[in-house]
């Protein structure tokens, strides 16, 4: 059995004093939840939240990593630089890095591999438009962004990622995709891995991400292969963050 994860994605928002309350009432929060559970935080936050989080359940990482390690790279951010602050996990491929800063599926994969060379978790995001949706190409959407990773990297990289299916139309939309159409991709993307490898595939953790709430987050992680959450805006809010990691 696969443990359920839920991950919340506080994207630009925070200030020490909201966020330590928030991380606080997570930590405590979570003490006895069955989920795995981590904040992705900004990065001028992962300080603080080391500073709360160590030794608790819940653990941190970050929103993005460069695809450096290191160089003249100015406002980048590398991997080594992301584990001196104990991170666990860094963010790659989200919509918004894709849309709004240009992150090819390559660079994504370049971020991908950065990320686990120096032993972080990468959260690999992918998702289709509403376009691409409508043009009924979500599944070749998907595959060739999973595959981006997979060309470069192996499937066996994927027994230390965690894949996140993000639908683009659904991400701060208050539009969920229904707990079907949510499966039927998680299970393209299971079924894609199988075909390379059923022992990766089978221990792969695929997170849903779109408007997920309180309310709908038990059934969408009922569903069998979507086995939690990557969390946007509920994960500021510690009652509603902590009621979907319940929720698994």
């Amino acid at each position: 059995m696969r443990t359920k994860f839920v991950a919340g994605n506080w994207k630009m928002h925070g200030s020490l004093a909201v966020n330590l309350g928030l991380l606080h009432a997570v930590r405590d929060g979570a003490a006895g939840l069955a989920a795995q559970v981590a904040v992705c935080v900004p990065y001028p936050y992962l300080a603080q939240a080391r500073s709360v989080l160590a030794g608790s359940k819940v653990a941190w990482g970050a929103q993005d990593v460069s695809e450096h390690a290191q160089g003249a790279y100015t406002g980048e951010v590398s991997g080594a630089m992301l584990q001196d602050f104990g991170c666990g996990y860094a963010i790659v491929g989200h919509s918004e890095r894709r849309s709004y800063y240009g992150d090819t599926d390559a660079v994504v994969a370049a971020k991908y591999q950065a990320a686990q060379a120096v032993g972080l978790t990468p959260i690999l995001c992918v998702g289709e438009t509403l376009a691409e949706r409508e043009a009924g190409i979500t599944a070749e959407v998907v595959t060739r962004q999973l595959e981006a990773v997979l060309d470069r990297c192996g499937v066996a990289s994927l027994a230390r990622a965690v894949v996140a299916y993000e639908p683009v139309w659904a991400i701060g939309t208050g539009k969920t995709a229904t707990p079907a159409q949510a499966q039927e991709v998680h299970a393209l993307i299971r079924v894609r891995v199988a075909s390379d490898s059923a022992a990766v595939a089978e221990g792969l953790r695929i997170l849903y991400g779109g408007s997920v709430k309180p309310g709908n987050a038990k059934e969408l992680f009922s569903q069998p292969d979507i086995d939690g959450g990557l969390i946007g805006g509920a994960a500021l809010v510690a009652s509603d963050f902590l009621a979907i990691c319940a929720a698994g």
